[in-house]
Protein backbone atom coordinates (compact mmCIF):
# COMPACT_ATOMS: atom_id res chain seq x y z
CA UNK A 1 0.00 0.00 0.00
CA UNK A 2 1.34 3.31 -1.28
CA UNK A 3 0.62 6.73 0.71
CA UNK A 4 0.26 9.69 -1.37
CA UNK A 5 1.35 13.23 -0.83
CA UNK A 6 -1.96 13.95 -0.52
CA UNK A 7 -2.53 11.67 2.58
CA UNK A 8 0.55 13.06 3.99
CA UNK A 9 -0.39 16.55 3.91
CA UNK A 10 -3.74 15.98 6.11
CA UNK A 11 -1.56 13.85 8.31
CA UNK A 12 0.92 16.49 8.86
CA UNK A 13 -2.06 18.85 9.32
CA UNK A 14 -3.79 16.92 11.67
CA UNK A 15 -0.43 16.59 13.73
CA UNK A 16 0.66 20.37 14.22
CA UNK A 17 -3.11 20.28 15.11
CA UNK A 18 -2.69 18.30 18.04
CA UNK A 19 0.66 19.16 18.49
CA UNK A 20 -0.45 22.86 18.55
CA UNK A 21 -3.09 22.25 21.38
CA UNK A 22 -0.56 22.21 24.33
CA UNK A 23 0.35 25.29 23.54
CA UNK A 24 -3.47 26.70 23.25
CA UNK A 25 -2.98 28.67 26.69
CA UNK A 26 -0.14 30.36 25.40
CA UNK A 27 -0.71 33.14 23.06
CA UNK A 28 1.83 34.90 20.57
CA UNK A 29 4.87 33.64 18.36
CA UNK A 30 8.36 33.73 20.45
CA UNK A 31 9.57 36.61 18.81
CA UNK A 32 6.63 38.43 20.03
CA UNK A 33 7.44 42.15 22.29
CA UNK A 34 5.08 40.07 24.72
CA UNK A 35 3.96 36.65 25.67
CA UNK A 36 0.59 36.01 27.10
CA UNK A 37 -0.24 32.40 29.07
CA UNK A 38 -2.84 31.50 31.07
CA UNK A 39 -1.80 29.41 33.85
CA UNK A 40 -4.02 26.75 35.68
CA UNK A 41 -3.11 25.86 39.60
CA UNK A 42 -4.67 24.20 42.40
CA UNK A 43 -4.94 24.54 45.73
CA UNK A 44 -7.35 23.77 48.35
CA UNK A 45 -9.73 21.82 46.67
CA UNK A 46 -10.10 24.83 44.36
CA UNK A 47 -9.39 26.00 40.91
CA UNK A 48 -6.98 28.61 40.15
CA UNK A 49 -6.37 30.82 37.01
CA UNK A 50 -4.23 32.72 36.84
CA UNK A 51 -3.12 35.44 33.94
CA UNK A 52 0.54 36.31 32.88
CA UNK A 53 2.56 38.10 30.68
CA UNK A 54 5.81 38.84 30.03
CA UNK A 55 8.41 40.80 27.44
CA UNK A 56 12.15 41.37 26.36
CA UNK A 57 11.87 44.63 27.84
CA UNK A 58 9.70 46.93 30.65
CA UNK A 59 5.75 47.68 28.54
CA UNK A 60 2.74 48.77 29.96
CA UNK A 61 -0.76 48.74 29.20
CA UNK A 62 -3.55 47.04 29.54
CA UNK A 63 -5.56 43.64 30.06
CA UNK A 64 -8.83 41.75 30.08
CA UNK A 65 -9.63 37.88 31.67
CA UNK A 66 -12.79 36.54 31.05
CA UNK A 67 -13.94 33.26 32.61
CA UNK A 68 -17.25 31.36 31.54
CA UNK A 69 -18.42 28.35 32.23
CA UNK A 70 -21.10 27.15 35.10
CA UNK A 71 -22.11 29.47 37.34
CA UNK A 72 -18.95 32.00 36.17
CA UNK A 73 -19.28 35.04 34.15
CA UNK A 74 -16.19 36.59 35.37
CA UNK A 75 -14.93 40.00 34.02
CA UNK A 76 -11.21 41.53 35.02
CA UNK A 77 -9.12 43.66 34.13
CA UNK A 78 -7.06 46.92 34.72
CA UNK A 79 -3.59 48.40 33.99
CA UNK A 80 0.14 46.63 34.20
CA UNK A 81 3.79 46.48 34.15
CA UNK A 82 6.17 43.91 33.05
CA UNK A 83 9.98 44.18 33.71
CA UNK A 84 12.40 43.08 31.25
CA UNK A 85 12.82 39.20 31.05
CA UNK A 86 10.37 38.16 34.00
CA UNK A 87 6.99 36.87 33.70
CA UNK A 88 4.32 38.92 35.74
CA UNK A 89 0.90 37.93 36.71
CA UNK A 90 -1.47 40.07 35.98
CA UNK A 91 -4.86 38.66 37.74
CA UNK A 92 -6.37 35.68 39.11
CA UNK A 93 -9.52 34.10 39.76
CA UNK A 94 -10.24 30.99 42.26
CA UNK A 95 -13.51 28.59 41.44
CA UNK A 96 -14.81 25.57 42.68
CA UNK A 97 -12.33 22.37 41.90
CA UNK A 98 -15.64 20.52 40.70
CA UNK A 99 -16.77 22.80 38.05
CA UNK A 100 -16.26 23.24 34.78
CA UNK A 101 -15.44 22.99 31.72
CA UNK A 102 -14.41 27.17 31.94
CA UNK A 103 -13.79 28.93 29.10
CA UNK A 104 -11.06 31.05 29.75
CA UNK A 105 -9.52 34.48 27.33
CA UNK A 106 -6.70 37.17 28.06
CA UNK A 107 -6.71 39.83 26.35
CA UNK A 108 -3.33 41.72 26.91
CA UNK A 109 -2.72 45.43 25.06
CA UNK A 110 0.61 47.03 25.05
CA UNK A 111 3.41 48.70 22.85
CA UNK A 112 0.34 49.58 20.30
CA UNK A 113 -0.63 45.87 19.65
CA UNK A 114 -2.87 43.33 20.94
CA UNK A 115 -2.24 39.84 22.04
CA UNK A 116 -4.91 37.13 23.15
CA UNK A 117 -4.77 33.67 24.79
CA UNK A 118 -7.56 31.58 25.11
CA UNK A 119 -8.01 28.33 27.09
CA UNK A 120 -10.82 25.72 28.46
CA UNK A 121 -10.56 24.28 31.45
CA UNK A 122 -12.30 21.15 31.39
CA UNK A 123 -11.85 19.15 34.73
CA UNK A 124 -11.08 19.90 38.17
CA UNK A 125 -7.77 21.20 38.75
Amino acid sequence: MTVSSKHLAFAALGLAAVAGTGFASAGNDSGAALHCEIVETASAGMSGIEARASSREPMAGTYRLVVTGPGANINQGGEFETRSGQTETLGSVMLGGNGGPYNVRLEVKAGGRTYACEDVIRHQI
